[in-house]
Protein backbone atom coordinates (compact mmCIF):
# COMPACT_ATOMS: atom_id res chain seq x y z
CA UNK A 1 0.00 0.00 0.00
CA UNK A 2 1.20 3.34 -0.98
CA UNK A 3 0.55 6.91 -1.78
CA UNK A 4 -0.26 8.13 -5.08
CA UNK A 5 0.99 11.62 -6.37
CA UNK A 6 0.43 13.23 -9.72
CA UNK A 7 3.02 16.18 -10.73
CA UNK A 8 1.74 18.85 -13.41
CA UNK A 9 0.66 15.57 -15.39
CA UNK A 10 0.35 16.42 -19.21
CA UNK A 11 -0.53 13.81 -22.00
CA UNK A 12 -0.40 14.65 -25.67
CA UNK A 13 -0.81 12.80 -28.70
CA UNK A 14 1.03 13.53 -31.75
CA UNK A 15 4.17 16.22 -31.97
CA UNK A 16 5.10 19.38 -33.23
CA UNK A 17 2.41 21.84 -34.04
CA UNK A 18 -0.12 18.54 -34.73
CA UNK A 19 0.56 17.53 -31.20
CA UNK A 20 -3.04 17.37 -29.07
CA UNK A 21 -2.87 17.68 -26.02
CA UNK A 22 -5.29 15.81 -23.95
CA UNK A 23 -4.49 16.14 -19.97
CA UNK A 24 -3.31 19.45 -19.03
CA UNK A 25 -1.01 19.39 -15.93
CA UNK A 26 -3.06 17.48 -13.56
CA UNK A 27 -1.90 18.14 -9.51
CA UNK A 28 -2.99 15.94 -6.87
CA UNK A 29 -1.42 14.22 -3.73
CA UNK A 30 -3.38 11.04 -2.75
CA UNK A 31 -2.53 9.77 0.67
CA UNK A 32 -2.45 6.07 1.19
CA UNK A 33 -5.30 4.15 1.90
CA UNK A 34 -7.43 6.93 0.62
CA UNK A 35 -10.76 5.88 -2.20
CA UNK A 36 -10.19 8.18 -4.83
CA UNK A 37 -12.84 8.40 -7.09
CA UNK A 38 -12.23 10.60 -10.86
CA UNK A 39 -15.62 11.44 -12.29
CA UNK A 40 -16.13 13.25 -15.58
CA UNK A 41 -18.25 12.75 -19.11
CA UNK A 42 -16.61 10.71 -22.03
CA UNK A 43 -14.02 12.21 -23.11
CA UNK A 44 -12.44 14.19 -20.12
CA UNK A 45 -9.24 12.28 -19.51
CA UNK A 46 -10.11 10.57 -16.65
CA UNK A 47 -9.25 6.74 -18.27
CA UNK A 48 -6.17 8.11 -19.68
CA UNK A 49 -5.13 9.27 -16.50
CA UNK A 50 -5.77 6.00 -14.60
CA UNK A 51 -3.82 3.86 -18.05
CA UNK A 52 -0.74 6.73 -17.15
CA UNK A 53 -0.92 5.68 -13.45
CA UNK A 54 -0.75 1.41 -14.73
CA UNK A 55 1.82 2.15 -17.34
CA UNK A 56 -0.26 1.39 -20.31
CA UNK A 57 0.08 5.03 -21.91
CA UNK A 58 3.74 7.25 -21.81
CA UNK A 59 4.04 10.52 -19.77
CA UNK A 60 4.33 13.00 -22.04
CA UNK A 61 5.05 15.61 -19.37
CA UNK A 62 5.43 15.76 -15.40
CA UNK A 63 5.75 12.96 -12.84
CA UNK A 64 3.59 10.39 -11.40
CA UNK A 65 4.77 8.47 -7.73
CA UNK A 66 3.86 5.92 -6.36
CA UNK A 67 5.29 5.51 -2.88
CA UNK A 68 6.99 8.31 -3.32
CA UNK A 69 9.14 7.06 -6.27
CA UNK A 70 8.72 8.02 -9.61
CA UNK A 71 7.41 5.50 -11.87
CA UNK A 72 7.43 7.40 -15.49
CA UNK A 73 9.56 5.07 -16.91
CA UNK A 74 8.48 1.67 -15.10
CA UNK A 75 6.88 -0.95 -17.13
CA UNK A 76 3.46 -1.91 -16.05
CA UNK A 77 4.52 -4.66 -14.53
CA UNK A 78 7.27 -3.03 -12.40
CA UNK A 79 4.65 -0.62 -10.42
CA UNK A 80 2.84 -2.82 -8.29
CA UNK A 81 -0.42 -2.20 -9.21
CA UNK A 82 -3.66 -4.32 -9.66
CA UNK A 83 -6.38 -3.34 -12.33
CA UNK A 84 -9.78 -4.63 -12.43
CA UNK A 85 -11.40 -3.37 -16.48
CA UNK A 86 -15.05 -2.69 -17.35
CA UNK A 87 -15.25 -6.37 -19.29
CA UNK A 88 -13.90 -8.47 -16.53
CA UNK A 89 -11.01 -9.81 -19.37
CA UNK A 90 -11.55 -13.57 -17.57
CA UNK A 91 -10.03 -16.37 -19.40
CA UNK A 92 -13.15 -18.38 -20.42
CA UNK A 93 -11.50 -21.65 -20.51
CA UNK A 94 -10.06 -21.59 -16.79
CA UNK A 95 -12.57 -21.69 -13.69
CA UNK A 96 -12.52 -19.21 -11.32
CA UNK A 97 -9.88 -20.17 -9.36
CA UNK A 98 -7.66 -20.52 -12.22
CA UNK A 99 -8.23 -16.92 -13.45
CA UNK A 100 -7.91 -15.87 -9.84
CA UNK A 101 -4.35 -17.46 -9.48
CA UNK A 102 -3.39 -17.24 -13.05
CA UNK A 103 -1.01 -14.18 -12.25
CA UNK A 104 0.28 -15.47 -9.24
CA UNK A 105 1.54 -18.90 -11.04
CA UNK A 106 3.15 -16.37 -13.71
CA UNK A 107 4.73 -15.06 -11.02
CA UNK A 108 6.09 -18.18 -9.50
CA UNK A 109 4.55 -17.76 -6.46
CA UNK A 110 4.85 -21.18 -3.98
CA UNK A 111 0.95 -22.93 -4.93
CA UNK A 112 0.97 -23.00 -1.20
CA UNK A 113 0.93 -19.23 -0.86
CA UNK A 114 -1.19 -19.05 -4.02
CA UNK A 115 -4.12 -21.02 -2.55
CA UNK A 116 -4.43 -19.17 0.59
CA UNK A 117 -4.52 -16.10 -1.65
CA UNK A 118 -7.14 -17.24 -3.36
CA UNK A 119 -9.60 -18.79 -0.79
CA UNK A 120 -9.00 -15.35 1.11
CA UNK A 121 -9.68 -13.30 -1.38
CA UNK A 122 -12.78 -16.17 -2.48
CA UNK A 123 -14.02 -15.63 0.91
CA UNK A 124 -13.73 -11.71 1.08
CA UNK A 125 -15.67 -11.54 -2.52
CA UNK A 126 -18.20 -14.84 -1.12
CA UNK A 127 -16.79 -16.64 -4.37
CA UNK A 128 -15.87 -19.93 -2.29
CA UNK A 129 -19.08 -21.94 -3.98
CA UNK A 130 -17.73 -20.86 -7.31
CA UNK A 131 -14.27 -21.53 -7.72
CA UNK A 132 -14.86 -24.88 -9.81
CA UNK A 133 -17.08 -22.71 -12.26
CA UNK A 134 -16.09 -21.66 -15.70
CA UNK A 135 -16.66 -17.84 -15.78
CA UNK A 136 -20.11 -18.68 -18.51
CA UNK A 137 -22.14 -20.11 -15.50
CA UNK A 138 -21.43 -17.05 -13.87
CA UNK A 139 -23.71 -13.46 -13.55
CA UNK A 140 -22.23 -10.32 -14.78
CA UNK A 141 -21.68 -9.70 -11.05
CA UNK A 142 -20.57 -13.11 -9.63
CA UNK A 143 -17.72 -12.53 -12.74
CA UNK A 144 -17.00 -8.93 -11.92
CA UNK A 145 -16.07 -10.11 -8.29
CA UNK A 146 -13.87 -13.03 -9.83
CA UNK A 147 -11.86 -9.90 -11.38
CA UNK A 148 -11.90 -7.83 -8.25
CA UNK A 149 -10.72 -11.05 -7.09
CA UNK A 150 -8.28 -11.61 -9.12
CA UNK A 151 -6.65 -8.00 -8.65
CA UNK A 152 -6.74 -8.86 -4.42
CA UNK A 153 -4.79 -11.88 -4.61
CA UNK A 154 -2.00 -9.55 -6.19
CA UNK A 155 -1.45 -7.62 -2.72
CA UNK A 156 -0.68 -4.41 -4.68
CA UNK A 157 0.36 -0.93 -3.71
CA UNK A 158 -2.39 0.15 -5.33
CA UNK A 159 -6.02 -0.61 -7.28
CA UNK A 160 -6.80 1.09 -10.03
CA UNK A 161 -10.36 0.18 -11.16
CA UNK A 162 -11.54 1.48 -14.46
CA UNK A 163 -15.52 1.94 -14.59
CA UNK A 164 -16.01 -1.56 -13.29
CA UNK A 165 -19.64 -1.62 -12.95
CA UNK A 166 -20.78 0.07 -16.21
CA UNK A 167 -21.75 -3.67 -17.59
CA UNK A 168 -23.69 -4.35 -14.89
CA UNK A 169 -27.79 -3.42 -14.50
CA UNK A 170 -28.81 -0.91 -11.82
CA UNK A 171 -29.57 -3.24 -9.24
CA UNK A 172 -26.25 -5.07 -9.63
CA UNK A 173 -24.37 -1.80 -9.54
CA UNK A 174 -26.08 -1.32 -6.60
CA UNK A 175 -24.63 -4.09 -4.90
CA UNK A 176 -21.31 -4.38 -6.29
CA UNK A 177 -20.92 -0.36 -4.85
CA UNK A 178 -21.61 -1.43 -1.43
CA UNK A 179 -19.07 -4.87 -2.11
CA UNK A 180 -16.36 -2.53 -3.21
CA UNK A 181 -16.82 -0.08 -0.11
CA UNK A 182 -16.65 -3.28 2.29
CA UNK A 183 -13.30 -4.70 0.11
CA UNK A 184 -11.69 -1.28 0.82
CA UNK A 185 -12.98 -0.73 4.59
CA UNK A 186 -11.00 -4.35 5.28
CA UNK A 187 -7.91 -4.20 2.73
CA UNK A 188 -7.16 -0.21 2.90
CA UNK A 189 -5.23 -0.38 -0.37
CA UNK A 190 -5.23 3.07 -1.96
CA UNK A 191 -7.62 3.12 -4.75
CA UNK A 192 -8.01 5.18 -8.00
CA UNK A 193 -11.98 3.86 -9.48
CA UNK A 194 -12.74 5.74 -12.51
CA UNK A 195 -16.68 6.62 -13.90
CA UNK A 196 -18.68 8.58 -15.54
CA UNK A 197 -21.62 8.03 -12.94
CA UNK A 198 -21.70 10.93 -10.37
CA UNK A 199 -23.79 8.34 -8.36
CA UNK A 200 -20.62 6.03 -8.10
CA UNK A 201 -18.57 9.05 -7.54
CA UNK A 202 -20.75 10.40 -4.66
CA UNK A 203 -21.00 7.19 -2.83
CA UNK A 204 -17.75 5.43 -2.88
CA UNK A 205 -15.36 8.10 -2.91
CA UNK A 206 -13.29 9.33 0.29
CA UNK A 207 -12.46 12.44 -2.12
CA UNK A 208 -13.30 12.84 -5.69
CA UNK A 209 -11.32 14.45 -8.38
CA UNK A 210 -13.82 16.03 -11.31
CA UNK A 211 -11.90 16.09 -14.89
CA UNK A 212 -13.67 18.68 -17.60
CA UNK A 213 -11.69 18.59 -21.03
CA UNK A 214 -8.72 16.98 -19.82
CA UNK A 215 -8.45 19.37 -16.31
CA UNK A 216 -9.25 18.64 -13.17
CA UNK A 217 -11.95 21.27 -12.25
CA UNK A 218 -12.54 20.36 -8.20
CA UNK A 219 -10.51 17.88 -6.01
CA UNK A 220 -12.35 17.24 -2.68
CA UNK A 221 -14.33 15.18 -0.54
CA UNK A 222 -18.25 14.29 -2.05
CA UNK A 223 -19.47 16.80 0.86
CA UNK A 224 -17.12 19.85 -0.60
CA UNK A 225 -17.63 19.12 -4.07
CA UNK A 226 -21.59 19.06 -3.74
CA UNK A 227 -22.12 21.94 -1.45
CA UNK A 228 -19.57 23.99 -2.49
CA UNK A 229 -18.73 23.25 -5.93
CA UNK A 230 -15.46 25.05 -7.50
CA UNK A 231 -16.92 25.96 -10.71
CA UNK A 232 -20.34 26.15 -12.96
CA UNK A 233 -19.48 22.72 -14.71
CA UNK A 234 -18.85 21.26 -11.14
CA UNK A 235 -22.24 22.67 -9.76
CA UNK A 236 -23.99 21.04 -13.05
CA UNK A 237 -22.33 17.79 -13.65
CA UNK A 238 -22.34 16.83 -9.62
CA UNK A 239 -25.71 16.13 -8.60
CA UNK A 240 -29.19 14.73 -10.39
CA UNK A 241 -31.10 16.89 -11.14
CA UNK A 242 -28.27 19.56 -11.27
CA UNK A 243 -27.99 22.63 -9.93
CA UNK A 244 -30.09 25.48 -11.01
CA UNK A 245 -27.63 28.24 -12.49
CA UNK A 246 -29.71 31.40 -13.51
CA UNK A 247 -27.92 34.00 -15.57
CA UNK A 248 -30.60 36.80 -15.49
CA UNK A 249 -33.77 37.69 -14.00
CA UNK A 250 -34.12 36.93 -10.10
CA UNK A 251 -29.91 37.63 -9.57
CA UNK A 252 -30.75 41.08 -8.88
CA UNK A 253 -32.92 40.49 -6.01
CA UNK A 254 -30.22 37.96 -4.08
CA UNK A 255 -27.60 40.94 -4.13
CA UNK A 256 -26.27 39.80 -7.39
CA UNK A 257 -23.80 41.67 -9.28
CA UNK A 258 -23.60 41.90 -13.41
CA UNK A 259 -21.49 38.89 -14.81
CA UNK A 260 -22.52 36.79 -11.91
CA UNK A 261 -24.43 33.96 -12.08
CA UNK A 262 -26.80 32.53 -9.50
CA UNK A 263 -26.59 28.64 -8.76
CA UNK A 264 -29.44 26.94 -6.12
CA UNK A 265 -30.19 23.35 -6.06
CA UNK A 266 -33.72 22.22 -6.83
CA UNK A 267 -34.12 20.76 -3.20
CA UNK A 268 -33.25 24.34 -2.22
CA UNK A 269 -36.35 25.73 -3.82
CA UNK A 270 -39.75 26.12 -1.54
CA UNK A 271 -42.97 26.42 -3.30
CA UNK A 272 -45.53 28.75 -1.60
CA UNK A 273 -47.75 31.71 -1.82
CA UNK A 274 -44.61 34.50 -2.83
CA UNK A 275 -41.61 34.30 -4.37
CA UNK A 276 -40.14 33.78 -8.48
CA UNK A 277 -43.21 33.25 -10.01
CA UNK A 278 -42.83 29.99 -12.54
CA UNK A 279 -44.80 27.89 -15.22
CA UNK A 280 -44.68 24.33 -14.92
CA UNK A 281 -43.41 22.56 -18.21
CA UNK A 282 -42.87 18.98 -17.43
CA UNK A 283 -43.31 17.07 -14.28
CA UNK A 284 -40.95 13.79 -13.33
CA UNK A 285 -42.84 11.74 -10.43
CA UNK A 286 -40.33 9.54 -8.60
CA UNK A 287 -42.36 7.95 -5.63
CA UNK A 288 -41.83 10.24 -2.65
CA UNK A 289 -41.03 13.06 -4.52
CA UNK A 290 -41.34 14.93 -7.51
CA UNK A 291 -39.44 17.38 -10.35
CA UNK A 292 -40.96 20.10 -11.25
CA UNK A 293 -39.48 21.49 -14.93
CA UNK A 294 -40.45 25.11 -15.02
CA UNK A 295 -40.18 28.34 -16.66
CA UNK A 296 -38.95 31.56 -15.45
CA UNK A 297 -39.02 33.83 -17.70
CA UNK A 298 -36.52 32.54 -20.68
CA UNK A 299 -34.67 30.32 -18.48
CA UNK A 300 -35.41 27.23 -17.05
CA UNK A 301 -35.79 25.91 -13.19
CA UNK A 302 -35.29 22.45 -11.67
CA UNK A 303 -37.55 22.24 -8.41
CA UNK A 304 -37.49 19.41 -6.09
CA UNK A 305 -40.82 18.49 -3.79
CA UNK A 306 -42.02 15.52 -1.72
CA UNK A 307 -45.02 13.93 -0.81
CA UNK A 308 -45.97 16.98 2.18
CA UNK A 309 -46.67 19.57 -0.81
CA UNK A 310 -50.42 19.86 -0.56
CA UNK A 311 -51.95 19.31 -3.59
CA UNK A 312 -49.71 18.17 -6.69
CA UNK A 313 -49.42 20.93 -9.35
CA UNK A 314 -50.58 20.53 -12.94
CA UNK A 315 -48.56 21.03 -16.43
CA UNK A 316 -49.17 24.61 -17.49
CA UNK A 317 -49.66 25.90 -13.35
CA UNK A 318 -48.39 28.76 -12.62
CA UNK A 319 -46.44 28.47 -9.24
CA UNK A 320 -44.33 30.52 -6.63
CA UNK A 321 -40.95 29.29 -5.62
CA UNK A 322 -38.31 30.82 -2.62
CA UNK A 323 -35.00 29.80 -2.40
CA UNK A 324 -33.05 29.18 0.61
CA UNK A 325 -31.00 32.79 1.32
CA UNK A 326 -28.03 30.42 2.86
CA UNK A 327 -27.83 28.12 -0.07
CA UNK A 328 -27.01 30.51 -3.07
CA UNK A 329 -24.05 30.16 -5.12
CA UNK A 330 -22.68 32.57 -7.19
CA UNK A 331 -20.18 31.85 -10.39
CA UNK A 332 -18.29 34.34 -12.69
CA UNK A 333 -20.20 34.24 -15.72
CA UNK A 334 -16.25 34.86 -17.96
CA UNK A 335 -14.75 32.22 -16.06
CA UNK A 336 -17.20 29.79 -14.50
CA UNK A 337 -15.54 30.09 -10.97
CA UNK A 338 -16.76 30.48 -8.06
CA UNK A 339 -17.11 33.74 -6.14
Amino acid sequence: MASLSFNNVIKRYGSGKTAAQVLHGVNAEIADHEFIVIVGPSGCGKSTLLRMVAGLEEISDGQISIGGKVVNDLEPSERDIAMVFQNYALYPHMTVYDNMAYGLKIAKVPKDEIKTRVDKAAKILELGLLLARKPRDLSGGQRQRVAMGRAIVRQPQVFLFDEPLSNLDAKLRVQTRLEIQKLHRELGITSLFVTHDQVEAMTLAQRMMVMNAGRMEQFGTPEEVYNRPATTFVASFMGSPPMNLLRQGPNADFGGKPGAILGIRPEHLTVGATGWKVVVDTIEMLGAERLLYCRLGDEFLIVRTDESLSLAPEIGATLHVTPRPDRLHWFDAATGKRL
